[in-house]
């Protein structure tokens, strides 16, 4: 093998070959599918032998593609772990996690972890939605995020760690004015014949998209039609007051002049919110959100489902799948 293969090449070959399938994997990896076909034709270049069998059908490892695979394993999570490693000068590099905005759970967590870590150095981003904060973490432009991991690509998500931390209970954000707006909790029958903003359009969001359209079906409910993304706080204010918009919310939500946030009842639909990462990812840091989110979890009961609540199933197993220790990561954290 040369001695200045590219890294990318071997990154291509490892996504084709768990997938097997050159479409899945270039999704997986954010890429166009004819940039992936000429990485792996460029690496059988370099290697001179053929790694996969193509059929208008099927993909296939050859038994060069095969003994090509534990290796290129060990090269790429050695290559994760310097890049996420390096900082220079023998120092940790600053973390960057993705809070979505400035209220919420992953706020709350970030508030908490430099509160605990008051040494090490958290940065803050705000992308509107874990899509586009996920695509950013395979890409290694990003570290952490929060959101809902069951509305993620399945080979993206194979790609990261997840961790449960809140079950978040779903809103509406009305007008002052609206007919709903003076109940202090609103029935999810009551929405019937409305149309609510659920960020459909915005790519970045697609898997609250999903969720909304779960909660929707069969009630009667309307989405608002595709609007691009709106970024930022201040403009969304804007959009919403112009056009006039209810919104599907969660009980942690900005504030919106002129406007009131109504928990959802009968029944009590949930927002799952798990904590995810690149896995391979070596940083103090993620060990001390990990941890600071599971005593959240356990000190406000983010993890106890309320009764008559309303979770889609895949979102379910996740959730309990993947449910952290709770007792156990509360006595690291005293510990540490």
């Amino acid at each position: 093998m040369p001695h200045d293969t590219d890294p990318r090449l071997l990154r291509s070959f490892a996504a084709v070959a768990e997938e097997l399938h050159f479409t899945r994997a270039a999704a997986r990896l954010f890429v166009a599918q004819q940039a992936l076909s000429r990485d792996v034709r460029r690496l059988e270049r370099e290697l001179g032998t053929e790694l996969f069998v193509r059929t208008t059908r099927a993909v296939a490892l050859t038994p060069d593609g095969a003994r090509l695979v534990p290796y290129a394993r060990r090269v790429l999570a050695a290559h994760d772990e310097l890049r996420a490693a390096w900082s220079g000068a023998g120092h940790e590099r600053p973390l960057l996690v993705d809070v979505s905005s400035p209220v919420g759970t992953g706020a709350r967590v970030l508030a908490a972890a430099r509160a605990h870590a008051p040494g090490a150095e958290f940065v803050a981003r705000f992308i509107s939605g874990l899509t586009g904060a996920a695509a950013e973490i395979v890409a290694g432009r990003l570290d952490v995020s929060f959101g809902r991991v069951a509305g993620l690509d399945p080979a993206v998500l194979a790609g990261l760690g997840h961790q449960p931390v809140r079950y978040e209970r779903m809103a509406v954000l009305l007008d002052a004015g609206h007919r709903l707006a003076r109940l202090p909790e609103v029935p999810v029958g009551a929405l019937a014949g409305e149309t609510l903003y659920v960020a459909a359009g915005n790519p970045a969001t697609a898997e609250w998209t999903d969720l909304a359209g779960r909660l929707f079906a069969g009630r009667g409910i309307e989405a608002a039609a595709p609007f691009p993304e709106i970024a930022g706080e201040e403009e969304f204010v804007r959009v919403v007051r112009k056009r006039g918009w209810s919104v599907l919310a969660s009980t942690d939500f900005i504030e919106v002049p002129g406007m009131v946030v109504r928990p959802l009842t009968a029944p009590v639909p949930l927002s799952p919110v798990s904590m995810v990462w690149r896995k391979g990812l070596t940083h103090s840091g993620v060990g001390v959100l990990r941890r600071v989110a599971s005593d959240a979890a356990a000190a406000h009961g983010w993890l106890v489902r309320p009764p008559e609540s309303w979770l889609p199933a895949p979102d379910m197993s996740l959730m309990v799948a993947d449910a952290p220790d709770v007792g156990r990561l509360r006595r690291t954290s005293r510990d540490t």
